[in-house]
């Protein structure tokens, strides 16, 4: 068994490891989401976790980890009476981003269940995590599916699998913790708010602390065993005092004054719900007990809402995670008084609990953020060129017409155009390609009836062999690769017109997050086309790549569709199922070069050829139109539109498939 790396080993990430020792002295405050770029020890922390959790009674050999003080009355594996107990190590489970629907709710057999009735039961992880950790590495890149999953599972408690009326149902509590990175994409909001705190991680700039995360790992690396062995003494105080931490817990009092200062804050900064305040105050409460006291101090009431309240702000996807702190301390000093808390023993750690398991340590995450562009006096952005126009402000967004790819496709699940999925109507049925996963139960009758007498069959009973079974096709929504491809030259360069555009193209991109597309971003301008976003799932990334785009120079038309074409023929090769949806934002002038209009429409052909779905938003204005973008659309074979168009309450009958004439 690989030894993991020691918890206390972890340089800094103060708020992290405070984040996970919280959920660990409190299973009630519900999970921790860690967000930060790669290589910040994100994953290191979450797995070192489970060595310093208590070790956990069961009921021997239950598979679904019963408590022997309370055992789970419905279990699968019951009942349990006067089952004597063993203890086993806290599980830390980890949900692969790829697993099936079977792996983890657990797998019934159909063919027992129908020729016997028989429940025969395989458990999946949702029944190894309980009373552990379920642990989802790059948790934003989880299939919609399986978050709906995990959100039931998480919300009951318990997991149900159905299948034709069979049902197994067991219990399924566990600590859930994500990590990812925001740069592949967003979370659903639904998922996001059952995420208890949030933690922003990132990796120091500072030499001195980057020289000692290197030293610790390439000594983990060269002896694991002995280098955990040096850490014992630090992991097994930490151990100790989530066992005290635990203990004191209920004994810990949340006076009147700290639940005020709570709702006042949840009030001021307009969290959605409730879940809010009741999660602050089980983080306040860990805190105290944490840090040995009995009361919540307004130390603790501030460090939990700067864990809790962060990704509850959010209120579209282009919004970061954040918390104002001069905001918090002004509501916190309003709404405290003479009710509050005394200040009693500050306990091991100070004033406030600290909360740090090894302050000694220089911390690997400082917060820091990468650099940003530098402001001018208007507030936008300085362009990075020089006689390049800076960037204009995009206009309000809006809510745009349903753009979708012809056909049906294979795709990963999503919500913009037909796919043949594992979830959605079902349409017919076929023989079953490995496990069968989705019963087709009138079809599955249907193959075995004729069989009946040859099979001896003398009961009410059905007899089903395995050739009888039928797999249930179904249609749903798939995801689509969405390209823009955004014309930035002098001739869209107007500042009005380009504000125009750029609200156009942030309102296309609001609607790919909630359709769960991939999005990709080509300029061209100049001489030449740039890839300014290779194909993402963060729709964020792009949004902020729009916000910087600068302007001005020549029109290369045919370089920015053949840099597109390129960036979906690369594409393809790394996700053949996608389907890509190219939206290509121009006026349709083409400039520099020799013949730059044949040699756009010869570009264009391209995409028509490979049977390319593609919409043009037709950029050009005022009173003398060329018409020079609904040309360039038929040669690309599809479909051009206004920015007025565009908009979901415009003129009625825009098209729905971007190519009308192929569906």
């Amino acid at each position: 068994m690989t030894t993991p790396f020691p918890f206390t080993a972890v340089v800094g990430q103060d708020d992290l490891r405070l984040a996970l020792l919280l959920n660990a002295v409190s299973p009630a405050v519900g999970g921790v989401l860690v967000r930060g770029e790669k290589g910040t020890a994100k994953s290191t922390a979450v797995r070192a976790l489970s060595a310093l959790l208590p070790a956990v009674p069961v009921v021997a050999g239950c598979r679904f980890s019963c408590d022997p003080a309370a055992p789970d009355p419905g279990c699968p594996d019951g009942p349990h009476e006067d089952t004597a107990g063993v203890s086993r190590p806290a599980r830390m489970v980890e949900l692969p981003v790829g697993a099936s629907e079977d792996r983890l709710v657990g797998a019934l057999d159909i063919e027992r269940a129908l020729a016997e009735g028989v429940k025969a039961f395989e458990p999946g992880l949702l029944a190894d995590a309980h009373r552990g950790i379920l642990y989802v590495d790059e948790v934003n890149l989880l299939h919609d599916h399986l978050v709906d999953l995990l959100l039931d599972a998480a919300a009951m408690g318990a997991s149900y699998v159905e299948r034709e009326g069979v049902s197994v149902r067991h219990a399924s509590k566990f600590l859930l913790v994500g990590t990812m990175n925001p740069e592949e994409g967003e979370l659903r909001p639904q998922l996001l708010d059952r995420f208890g705190l949030t933690v922003e991680v990132a990796a120091s700039r500072e030499p001195d602390r980057r020289v000692e995360v290197v030293r610790r790992r390439l000594a983990y690396d060269d002896d694991p065993a002995g280098f955990a062995a040096r850490w014992a003494d630090e992991e097994s105080a930490v151990r100790q005092r989530i066992v005290a931490a635990r203990e004191l817990l209920p004994s810990v009092r949340l006076g009147d004054g700290a639940l005020r200062q709570i709702a006042a804050t949840c009030a001021a900064f307009e969290v959605d719900g409730m879940r809010a305040d009741i999660v602050m105050a089980r983080t306040a409460t860990a805190l105290a007990a944490w840090a040995g006291r009995t009361d919540v101090l307004a130390e603790d009431v501030r460090q939990a809402a700067l864990l809790a309240l962060p990704h509850r702000r959010r209120r579209n996807p282009f919004d970061a995670p954040g918390l104002d702190e001069d905001k918090l301390d002004e509501t916190l000093e309003e709404f405290g008084g003479p009710d509050d808390d005394p200040d009693p023993d500050p306990g091991p750690d100070g004033p406030g609990g600290g909360g740090q398991p090894d302050p000694g340590d220089a911390p690997q995450g400082d917060g820091d953020t990468a650099a940003r562009p530098e402001a001018g006096e208007d507030g936008q952005p300085r362009p990075s060129g020089a006689g390049e126009q800076s960037p204009a402000r995009a206009s309000e967004p809006f809510r745009t017409k349903v753009l979708s790819v012809p056909g049906i496709g294979e795709g990963a699940a999503g919500r913009r155009s037909r796919a043949r999925t594992e979830h959605g109507r079902t349409t017919g049925a076929r023989r079953p390609r490995g496990t069968l996963t989705k019963l087709h139960l009138a079809a599955t009758v249907r193959a075995a009836a004729p069989h009946q007498r040859a099979r001896g069959r003398s009961g009410p009973g059905l007899i089903v062999r395995r050739d009888d079974l039928r797999q249930a096709t179904r249609e749903g929504r798939e995801g689509n690769l969405v390209l823009f491809v955004v014309d930035a030259s002098g001739s869209m360069a107007a500042r009005q017109r380009m504000g125009a555009v750029k609200g156009a193209v942030l309102s296309l991109l609001l609607d790919a997050y909630q359709r769960r597309d991939k999005v990709g971003l080509v300029t061209f301008r100049g001489s030449a086309a740039e890839v300014a976003l290779p194909p993402t799932s963060s729709v964020d990334a792009a949004a902020a790549r729009l916000e910087t785009l600068p302007t001005g120079g020549r029109t290369p038309l045919a370089a920015g569709l053949l840099r597109a074409h390129e960036v979906l023929r690369v594409e393809r090769l790394r996700d053949p199922a996608r389907r890509p949806l190219v939206v290509l934002v121009t006026d349709g002038r083409a400039t520099g070069g020799p013949e730059p209009v044949a040699l756009a429409g010869r570009a264009a052909r391209l995409f028509a050829a490979d049977g390319v779905a593609s919409v043009v938003v037709d950029c050009e204005s005022g009173p003398v139109r060329l018409g020079l973008a609904g040309r360039l659309a038929a040669e690309l074979g599809g479909t051009a539109v206004t920015l007025d168009e565009l908009r979901a309450d415009s003129i009625a009958g825009l098209v729905k498939d971007v190519q009308r004439r192929a569906a």
